[in-house]
């Protein structure tokens, strides 16, 4: 497997080599930074986690160094952090017994721009050689301009993959902006109750991110929790700690649907939803 990018790296936590690393892989998260993978591809390292049917391969698209610092790592260098930040990553792969992690290592301003195509490239030989069953990536509706060109170009390189390559179910998760929001048609509730250590523990893992003034571990597992609480208005909890997500499949199957268009009909059916209750009750 050889990336686009001179600076790319395939890590793979029990030594395998890379083809079989990809080989074995049923679930697979594309996250824009590192971290977050074990934020919003949680459910599938959990479904994977001591489980040798299946098994979760994350690739992080860009290298991290944008992000603020503060504290131990406030004086750090933009190329200080992305080492770190990759170190960190790979701890992460470890812990979390994933298959492998391929870091990317773009830039930001780089995979924002739709006209540079070794991303997509590079995320549809990852998809072709893996053939995942179950991909998780970020949400449309995300809020950060790097976060939507992620799940942008991870969608583009779906769509480069053979009909029968491509993967049966493809998730985009909350990230910056939560999904419970979403209409209840349209929500789909991905239970991480199990093993809460693993997923703390995950998160705990990027210190440059925690300590260096983003407290994404209470917020993410908060939000897990919350979820899980206000999902349903009438009956008793389920689980412990959900991921919500919408799924973006239809995307994935024909590549003619427009991805906008797509993203706009979860704002629809939420406005009919509010504007039918009110109208119910006034």
């Amino acid at each position: 497997m050889k990336l686009k990018n001179s600076s790319a790296e395939i890590f793979i936590p029990d030594g395998a080599s890379v083809e079989e690393a990809l080989r074995r892989t049923t679930h697979l998260g594309i996250g824009a930074h590192p971290d977050d993978l074990e934020i919003l591809a949680y459910h599938g390292i959990l479904q994977s986690f001591h489980n040798q049917e299946k098994r979760f391969f994350g690739i992080t698209v860009t290298d991290g160094r944008g992000s603020p610092r503060d504290g131990l790592y406030a004086k750090y260098s933009d190329e200080e952090m992305r080492l770190v930040r990759r170190k960190e990553q790979k701890k992460a792969a470890v812990v979390g017994e994933y298959s492998g992690v391929a870091m990317l290592d773009y830039t930001s301003a780089f995979i924002k721009d739709p006209s540079n195509k070794d991303v997509v490239e590079d995320i549809r030989a990852l998809l072709e050689a893996a053939r995942p069953s179950v991909v998780y990536t970020h949400s449309l509706t995300d809020k950060h301009d790097t976060h939507v060109a992620a799940v942008l170009r991870a969608i583009a390189a779906v769509r480069q993959v053979p009909q029968e390559a491509r993967p049966k179910v493809l998730y985009g998760c909350e990230v910056w902006r939560d999904l419970d929001w979403l209409a209840d048609e349209d929500k789909r509730a991905l239970d991480v109750s199990r093993h809460e250590n693993l997923g703390a523990s995950l998160v705990h893992l990027f210190d440059s991110q925690v300590c260096g003034g983003k407290r994404y571990d209470l917020a993410t597992l908060g939000r897990r929790r919350a979820d899980a609480t206000y999902y349903e208005t009438h009956g008793t909890d389920v689980a412990t700690a959900l991921i919500f997500a919408m799924d973006m499949t239809p995307l994935a199957r024909d590549p003619s649907l427009d991805v906008g268009e797509f993203a706009a009909g979860f704002i629809e059916r939420f406005a009919r939803d509010v504007a039918a209750r009110l109208k119910k009750l006034s």
